[in-house]
């Protein structure tokens, strides 16, 4: 089957994208997810209107499907490992050997955010240990917090959580080197820094933090949390292959009024994007993609 676009991805912007285009009750279009993104972490959104009590990223994920496939948008769980251009038309492949061909796609692969495995961190991570602090700053406001992180990229987001909180640790799991006149710099601004491995986050059974144990057996107190390591994995591999231009922290630079990207017919929205990182930001990408291969389709039914 020939689809009209295939979307790769089904988190927040692609799955958005999905709900645009099928609401012009027109076109076939195909999500190929892979069951588990960036969204699939965060439990607590609280910044996305009309869920001032939070909401889940796996609930939006699947009433978006629900919403989408209502529609008519079809969705196949399957992992994407080659895509390649065959004359005007883009050919994608996943892990099991199918093939599928499209007028247009839309990357919506996203990113994954590096961390180690520490024991029950992952059991609080998108509950009451945070990520993004344009998101989640708002959830420490002056709030016992503990920063796990990894150097100067910790450093750099623990000067930011001080302008939330002056009630503020940041540990430096990995102990890699931080300048100086950096570490004086959060001395000046009330920042506590412990550079030693974390052994344990514990956390209740409503998922809130509680402490973190250090490897000297130390028990640090905390209301939230926060990781920031750095070297996170941008899923930009199968633009690459399209031969899509990255940036050199392997984002993808887009046209800011079409979100199309620099190879015609192939469109990026959300996380893969350069500078987004936000779920309702991720939002109107989908949806801006999506209007813009509306209009592309219209010419090519046109032929």
């Amino acid at each position: 089957m020939l689809y009209d676009c295939i979307i790769i991805g089904g988190g927040i912007a692609g799955t958005q994208a999905a709900i645009q285009l099928g609401r012009y009750s027109t076109y076939k279009v195909l999500v190929i997810d892979s069951g588990y993104g960036r969204s699939s972490v965060c439990h607590t959104y609280h910044n996305i209107i009309g869920w001032p009590e939070g909401v889940t990223g796996e609930h939006l994920r699947r009433v978006g499907r629900e919403q989408a496939e209502a529609l008519g948008v079809e969705f196949v769980q399957k992992t994407v490992t080659e895509s390649a251009k065959d004359g005007e038309k883009f050919v994608v492949t996943t892990g099991d050997g199918q093939r599928f061909i499209g007028h247009t796609v839309l990357m919506a692969t996203g990113m994954l955010d590096r961390y180690p495995e520490i024991p029950g961190l992952r059991n609080a991570l998108g509950y009451s240990v945070y990520i993004c602090p344009d998101c989640d700053g708002y959830e420490i406001v002056d709030r016992k917090t503990v920063l796990i992180g990894s150097g100067e990229h910790g450093s750099a987001m623990a000067v930011l959580l001080a302008e939330r909180t002056p009630h503020l640790t940041y540990v430096n799991h990995e102990k890699e080197p931080i300048e100086e006149r950096l570490l004086q710099h959060l001395r000046k601004l009330g920042i506590d820094y412990e550079e030693q491995p974390v052994s344990e986050v514990r956390s209740d059974e409503q998922r809130d933090i509680q402490s973190v144990v250090l490897e000297d057996g130390r028990v640090l107190e905390a209301e939230r949390g926060f990781i920031a390591f750095g070297g996170n994995h941008v899923r930009s591999e199968l633009a690459q292959q399209l031969g899509v231009t990255l940036e050199d922290n392997r984002h993808i630079k887009t046209d800011p009024r079409t979100k199309m990207t620099d190879v015609e017919g192939v469109w990026a929205a959300g996380d893969i994007g350069l500078h987004s990182e936000l779920s309702t930001i991720a939002m109107g990408e989908g949806t801006q993609a999506a209007i813009w291969i509306h209009k592309k389709l219209r010419k090519i039914h046109k032929r």
